[in-house]
């Protein structure tokens, strides 16, 4: 199973080697971005074959960026995508792909077939030739070849060098200076901001290449960038306005020094839907604006809207009423229901009354998490049997329960049989369900209801079903 871990600045460098050979000319796979965003983020990473997995929490959501694999393997990126998918199914976590390259974009709709997708705007990265901001050629860079040639003659005693440790006091006192201007305009630029403050100590160890422009001996602009694969991007770019012509002639001085042999490119992030920023970036000239889809695979319960009522020879499989005080005494069972694998008073200790166990059931389902129908017999309930786990391979489980008084009489095996028919019509291709390994009686059942043995641990026994079968 996949083991997710905080990223911290102590394991950037482990996760460097990946940014630096990713080709997908997207900004957010790179050291200085998993660094300066962690807060508003909370990015985790998980390390799997030679792939890079990135996962972050973003407004109460998951996400999981595409794989990024070492040698460029696709084979390596797709059992990558795998085990993401598993560790979704067993955490019970939505399963929501973000800054997907085009290029598989299309390998993910035909894995899933039935996927959401998008590409934001203004999330967009603006992709640049590093010739563009090195030598602003041509009649459309002819705004910034005029800016530079008046700063320089502005201010004739320019300098732009090499940032070094001992820059770090004068850079964060110009710092201070800029935010007197720029701090309170937008929350982004705010929270950017700090993390410039951050990020300042570690641009050595994490591999940063930064410089410093200074005009009549005052440091006037500060630029950071890190090299990825073919390009750079840069990660910081501060100047005062009050100099005629600075940001021109920071990215300019900023790109000979962060475009060295073989960078192609320079990336320069996105625009964030700001669009005084998209103007001001467009007037660069881009020669891509970087894809970054994001591609939701749809379960099979995520298209169900209410939940079925079945009939089999002898029972009903219902939706269970509110506050039936049969479905109390099975769901609050301690004893018994450690078959079940579940223990309602590790998560809920207050003392449930007779709705609470059914509200539950119903919130399950409204989070589409797992359909529960109540088993009827003559009228009253006896047990309960679930699909629940569903998987993004059109997998989901099955679980039934009966009160004590209903067992040794086949209505365990039948609901079964009813319930996963029912699953199979909805497009389960595979139904799976597990049993504890002395529960003996579980386990006949479901061999009796044509479900087949597929491994087994120390805790269970596992079986399947296909639509073929």
């Amino acid at each position: 199973m996949l083991s997710f871990r905080p990223i911290t600045r102590e394991s950037l460098p482990l996760l460097k080697p990946y940014f630096a050979v990713q080709n997908l000319h997207m900004g957010d796979y790179s050291v200085a971005f998993q660094f300066m965003w962690h807060k508003h983020l909370t990015p985790d990473y998980a390390l799997y074959g030679d792939c890079l997995l990135l996962h972050e929490l973003y407004a109460g959501k998951n996400y999981f960026y595409y794989p990024v694999s070492l040698s460029g393997s696709e084979e390596s990126e797709a059992e990558a995508i795998a085990r993401i998918e598993r560790y979704c199914r067993d955490e019970d976590i939505r399963l929501h792909f973000t800054n997907v390259p085009r290029r598989a974009v299309t390998g993910l709709v035909l894995r899933y077939g039935d996927v959401s997708v998008t590409d934001v705007r203004r999330w967009r990265d603006y992709l640049y030739t590093a010739d563009t901001f090195r030598l602003y050629p041509g009649g459309k860079c002819a705004g910034q070849r005029n800016h530079v040639h008046k700063f320089q003659k502005l201010y004739p005693n320019w300098q732009f060098r090499p940032y070094t440790e001992a820059d770090e006091p004068a850079v964060r006192a110009f710092l201070k200076e800029y935010e007197v201007v720029q701090r309170g305009k937008n929350f982004l630029a705010d929270e950017e901001l700090d993390e410039v403050y951050a990020i300042l100590p570690q641009i050595g160890a994490l591999g940063l290449t930064a410089g410093i422009l200074e005009a009549e001996g005052k440091l006037v602009g500060f630029t950071a960038g890190e090299r990825c694969g073919d390009m750079a991007v840069v990660h910081i770019e501060k100047a005062l306005r009050t100099y005629e012509g600075v940001y021109p002639m920071l990215a300019q001085q900023g790109a000979l020094l962060f475009c060295t042999e073989g960078v192609r490119y320079l990336n320069r992030m996105d625009d964030a839907g700001d669009l005084g920023l998209r103007k001001s970036k467009l007037q660069y000239v881009p020669c891509e604006l970087v894809d970054k889809y994001n591609v939701i695979p749809h379960r099979v319960i995520d298209g169900v809207t209410r939940l079925p009522t079945l009939e089999t020879p002898r029972l009903t499989l219902a939706p269970v009423q509110s506050g039936d005080p049969r479905y109390f005494r099975l769901a609050s069972d301690v004893e018994r229901n450690r078959y079940w694998g579940y223990d309602w008073r590790t998560a809920h200790p207050a003392e449930p009354n007779a709705e609470y166990f059914t509200d539950l059931a119903r919130e399950d389902f409204s989070h589409r998490r797992e359909m529960p129908l109540g088993i009827y017999a003559e009228g009253e309930l006896i047990g309960e049997v679930v699909l629940h786990r569903f998987g993004y391979q059109a997998e989901a489980e099955i679980g039934v329960r009966l009160l004590p008084e209903a067992e040794g009489k086949g209505y365990a095996r039948e609901a079964v049989e009813a319930y996963g028919g029912y699953a199979m019509g909805l497009g389960v291709e595979r139904l799976e369900a597990k049993c504890f390994r002395e529960n003996v009686r579980s386990r006949r059942m479901l061999l009796s209801a044509g479900m087949r043995p597929c491994g087994e641990d120390e805790t269970y026994f596992y079986f399947y079903k296909t639509a073929e079968m």
